[in-house]
């Protein structure tokens, strides 16, 4: 329903792409669904059948790399989920009415103070970090680097405004070129 409200609210704008089940820090957490433009917005969405076990951690690793987050969370787990996240995380309450699942705002949330540089790099594949490192540094072949020297490069090199906006570039590109080959393999 939220990927819906999502999809409806970001009609029309070719420059958004929203992703189900992003993977951070190399896959070691993964983010429900994702808004992918000119910021990095995440949604961990949290029902009153789950628990709030992992959202601690959760949520260190979405501040490292996320511009905003927004928590979905059913009315049984509000008070303790709201204990558990950073103050400008917004905060989205779920609730079953009569015509089916209800989303209010409850806190809406603002940019992040402070995400971690190398974080938000590790979002490349190691492909796509090594094409904007050559992309900047054209005088030397980085083929031969590890992926993590890879980011520490960009992470010096690039401004964090300029790195942000080249990961933000790249998983779009991916994103879309993803869809566009399951699009291919349903119609082959």
């Amino acid at each position: 329903m939220l990927r819906q409200q999502l999809d409806y609210q970001h009609s029309g704008d070719s420059q958004t792409v929203i992703v189900e089940e992003l993977g951070v820090l190399h896959g070691s957490s993964r983010i429900d669904l994702a808004v992918v433009n000119g910021t990095l917005h995440g949604y961990e969405l949290k029902s009153d059948r789950d628990t709030l076990k992992l959202l601690p951690e959760q949520a260190d690793s979405y501040s490292a790399v996320f511009d905003l987050v927004t928590l979905v969370v059913g009315e049984r787990h509000l008070l303790a989920a709201i204990d558990l996240i950073p103050g400008w995380w917004g905060v989205k309450v779920a609730r079953m009415g009569s015509e089916g699942l209800l989303f209010r705002d409850l806190k809406l949330p603002t940019m992040n103070p402070s995400p971690d540089p190398i974080s938000v790099a590790r979002l490349l594949w190691r492909e796509e970090a090594l094409h904007i490192l050559e992309e900047i540094d054209t005088r030397k072949s980085n083929h031969s680097k590890s992926r993590d020297r890879i980011y520490a490069e960009l992470v010096t090199l690039l401004a964090f405004d300029l790195l942000r906006d080249n990961v933000r570039r790249s998983l779009k590109n991916r994103l879309v070129r993803q869809s566009d080959e399951i699009r291919a393999s349903c119609d082959g």
